[in-house]
């Protein structure tokens, strides 16, 4: 089910901003609008940018919208919001999106902290949720590859001024760079311009201390997974887990858990890193698409 190049090329990707609650969110959007309409929510250190090769592929068929979380990319957040950076307001905001784009039911791609972020906004409509898309999205404890995770584990439990500094190296050029080359099967093909770009976008003024409140704020994502799990099982929403096998740090078993809640979960592994979109694009999107197709 792989597009034409030339289809492709055809397909235009629209570059928008909207108006929500006072935040400037920048946004990409394509394909018919009369289509179903799919979700995308990206994950740390990036933004709608990592749906770049993805969102043509899709919009042929399909209505994409892909919104750049606060904190990230090109969505603004003024000063005078004292905008609190934390999982739930991530869901408020994106929450206030789909209302100011008025998306009643919408397939959901989520990634990295597109998933907490994601499945938060499930439990809050579930009614809206058509089908679910996990690519490395994390929603059970056994999906955290442990070497990764110690030190903001760690930053759980105490957060101490020295255990946030701790985490510094996370934010730095080469922090993003490993999330990116770790695990991918030829580093030296991927786009460069990928991880300079976050790495830019991140080391804007005052954004260093956001992204290391959301990494304390995780843990409240650990804290309610008991209720993703009781949305799967009471909602069995369509469900494909797609991850990137080579994950240092969402791992396979956390793709495997979700069998436990969505018995008819559909789970694949691609011979891939944690941004298995930057490598493997066209296994992901044919995945999708006949996903989709059985289900929406």
């Amino acid at each position: 089910m792989r597009v034409p190049s030339f289809v492709l090329l055809s397909i235009a990707v629209v570059i928008k901003r909207v108006a929500v609650n006072g935040l400037d969110v920048f946004y990409r959007e394509a394909g018919p609008a009369t289509g179903p309409t799919v979700l995308l929510l990206h994950g740390y250190p990036s933004s709608s940018h990592q749906f770049r090769h993805l969102i043509p592929r899709l919009a042929h068929k399909y209505h994409v919208v892909a919104p750049d979380l606060p904190g990230f990319g090109f969505t603004e957040v003024p000063e005078r919001l004292n905008f609190k950076y934390t999982f739930d307001n991530l869901r408020t905001a994106v929450e206030g999106f789909v209302d100011a784009l008025k998306l009643e039911k919408f397939a959901l791609y989520i990634f990295d902290y597109g998933a907490p972020t994601g499945l938060r906004l499930a439990l809050d409509r579930p009614d809206a949720i058509t089908a679910i898309i996990s690519q490395n999205g994390n929603a059970y404890e056994e999906g955290f590859g442990k070497d990764f995770w110690a030190p903001i584990m760690k930053y759980w439990a105490d957060p101490s001024p020295a255990n946030r500094e701790a985490l510094r190296p996370f934010v730095s050029f080469n922090g993003t760079k490993q999330q990116y080359i770790n695990g991918a099967p030829d580093p030296s093909a991927l786009e460069p311009e990928a991880w300079h770009l976050d790495s830019a976008l991140l080391a804007r003024p005052g954004n260093v201390d956001v992204q290391l409140d959301l990494f304390l704020d995780y843990g409240t994502n650990v804290a309610i997974y008991p209720k993703f799990h009781q949305y799967f099982h009471e909602r069995q929403p369509p469900f494909l887990a797609i991850w990137g096998k080579n994950d240092v740090i969402f791992v396979p078993p956390g793709a495997e858990a979700f069998k436990r809640d969505l018995p008819h979960a559909q789970v694949e592994f691609v011979d891939a890193g944690h941004f298995a979109l930057e490598s493997h694009v066209n296994e992901i999107a044919e995945a999708i698409l006949k996903f989709l197709e059985r289900n929406i």
